[in-house]
């Protein structure tokens, strides 16, 4: 079937922890600028209690003032991101995180009885961190590049040049939207394939929002066509997804439906299904897709999640691409992503894994969480993948 079916059922993932964080620290957005004032200088006057308490009146001072200058730094680069027409998430629940960050750490110092210059370094040090991620790593697009040979295919044939793009996550059109419809431009793909996530949750029915999504994919041009799945049902409806593409004739739309693209090497036959985040609906979904599926060529299944994986690989898929973790967006070094929204947890949160017979690959995606979230990405760029899949002589 081409049209995606309404959803009967809520989504699964609005009762996640990480929704509710996202939706709890979004109401502190309408908090009073004041009250958010209020809230650093409270925290440094607790700072100034207890560093007095072991370094007298002069440390406590400087400590407390060190660390309201430098809150109030943060605050205003994040009130600045907007204003750049760089992101657009709210400013207070960042800026409060923050500076209950930089307490945690000075309460820490001061147990160790470490230097004042040493709570200096790293207030500052938090404070470069939050401008790194918010205002630098969410632009740092990059390409990553991929190979995948099957036996399917004509080894003769020239590699086929499929381009991967996931999580757009669009609230404007940013630099990071421009570079991404530079870079498609500059990279010639033969093929587009868009798994999921048009639309930042915090947009979801803005017509600011629908307008700089129309605008960025209709630009979408391969000669052998764009195709794309809609994502997660609680950022985009199905209402929602046929109004980004309605009406722009270079992508098709694919929603637990089949689609044979013809190539020098052989069929690519595209499966692109629809996720519901309900694991034995997506995994019913799935199978009764595979009841149909074509006999030969290579085929390739576009989800918006990984979280079929297991099934694809048993039911014989050749490349599973996908997205909706982000890669955790923000991660930390030795542990990793802190939270995932897949329902698989963490098994597969990123990059390139061989199943056996399948080869899955999880994007980290082009855009940002809404809500809540910070707009800000750390040890975890922006993707979009290039694959190069060719022929080979079998064994």
């Amino acid at each position: 079937m081409s049209v995606i079916n309404r959803q009967m059922k809520p989504d699964p993932l609005e009762h996640t922890l990480l929704h509710r964080l996202l939706v709890n620290t979004n109401r502190l957005q309408e908090l009073p600028v004041w009250m958010v004032m209020v809230f650093i200088l409270f925290n440094a006057g607790v700072v100034a209690l207890d560093w007095m308490s072991r370094r007298g009146v002069q440390a406590a001072l400087i400590v407390a003032a060190a660390l309201v200058v430098t809150a109030g730094l943060d605050w205003a680069l994040l009130r600045a991101l907007p204003r750049n027409g760089r992101s657009y998430g709210p400013d207070k629940p960042a800026a409060m995180a923050l500076t209950t960050l930089r307490v945690i750490a000075l309460f820490a110092l001061n147990l160790l009885y470490a230097p004042v210059w040493l709570a200096f370094v790293l207030l500052l040090l938090i404070s470069a961190l939050a401008f790194y991620a918010t205002w630098i790593e969410p632009f740092n697009l990059g390409v990553t590049h991929q190979r995948y040979v099957t036996p399917e295919w004509d080894a003769a044939a020239p590699p086929l040049r499929l381009l991967h793009v996931s999580d757009l996550h669009i609230e404007r059109v940013t630099p990071r939207e421009r570079r991404l419809n530079q870079m498609i431009a500059e990279l010639k793909p033969d093929v587009i394939v868009f798994t999921g996530d048009f639309v930042n949750l915090s947009n979801t029915h803005d017509p600011e929002a629908e307008a700089a999504i129309r605008s960025v994919i209709a630009e979408w041009r391969a000669p052998l066509g764009v195709y794309c799945v809609p994502g997660t049902p609680l950022v985009e409806t199905a209402e929602r997804v046929h109004a980004f593409v309605n009406g722009l004739d270079n992508l098709k739309l694919l929603a637990n439906q089949w689609i044979t693209v013809n190539t020098p090497g052989g069929p690519l036959n595209i499966l692109g299904m629809a996720t519901t985040h309900h694991l034995d609906t997506d995994r019913a979904a799935f199978k009764k897709m595979m009841a149909v599926a074509p006999r030969s060529g290579l085929s390739l299944l576009l989800a918006h999640a990984p979280d079929i994986a297991p099934e694809a690989d048993e039911a014989g898929i050749d490349l599973y691409l996908a997205g909706h973790t982000h890669g955790g967006q923000i991660r930390l070094p030795f542990i990793g992503a802190l939270f995932s929204s897949s329902r698989l947890g963490n098994r597969f949160i990123m990059g390139r894994y061989e199943l056996g017979r399948t080869t899955l690959y999880t994007s980290r995606g082009v855009g940002l969480e809404g809500l809540g979230a910070p707009r800000a990405r750390f040890l975890c760029p922006p993707e979009i993948i290039l694959w190069e899949i060719s022929g080979a002589n079998p064994a």
